[in-house]
């Protein structure tokens, strides 16, 4: 079984590429890279093609995390049929999600910091604020990413294979 992860927020170049990069950090920690797959994308197609925005590509690579390699992309309606979980940002994209999204698949949506407890429910937007947000996202996408990662070992009985 592959149990496949879709984030996403507006652009794809600030927070969903920075949650695949450390989701996908966490599955390879784990090793379970057979049975885990990742992917990110924006509900807009502002930037598609290219790659994240230079902040989140510096504090990630800062954090030893390189997600030079991810590129934009904007969600598409097979996304809703391909992937186990979308894994919105904020309620904002969530609710365009849930526009796009037939009623039999809503139960893969969910919010990232469902996943994680006392950052609040939304991961904010850093792309219009300083470097410090940037890292503050980090933090939060971390987090969420453990509780997530988590929660699929246990939902899908998936063995680490860590040594």
């Amino acid at each position: 079984m592959n149990v496949r992860v879709l984030f996403v927020c507006m652009g794809n170049i600030c927070r969903s590429p920075t949650a695949q990069a450390l989701f996908q950090e966490a599955v390879t920690a784990a090793g379970l890279d057979d049975e885990i797959t990742t992917d990110s994308a924006g509900t807009h197609a502002y930037h598609i093609g290219n790659p994240p925005d230079a902040r989140a590509i510096i504090t990630a690579l800062d954090r030893g995390v390189d997600m030079t390699d991810l590129r934009a992309r904007q969600v598409c309606e097979a996304d809703f049929e391909q992937f186990n979980y979308v894994v919105a940002m904020d309620r904002d994209n969530l609710s365009l999600l849930e526009a796009s999204c037939s009623p039999p698949e809503q139960h893969r949506l969910s919010l990232m910091l469902d996943w994680a407890e006392g950052w609040g429910d939304e991961v904010p937007d850093p792309y219009y604020g300083g470097d410090e947000g940037f890292v503050r996202v980090f933090d939060m996408l971390t987090e969420a990413s453990q509780g997530l990662l988590e929660h699929i070992v246990s939902r899908h009985g998936l063995l680490s294979r860590r040594t």
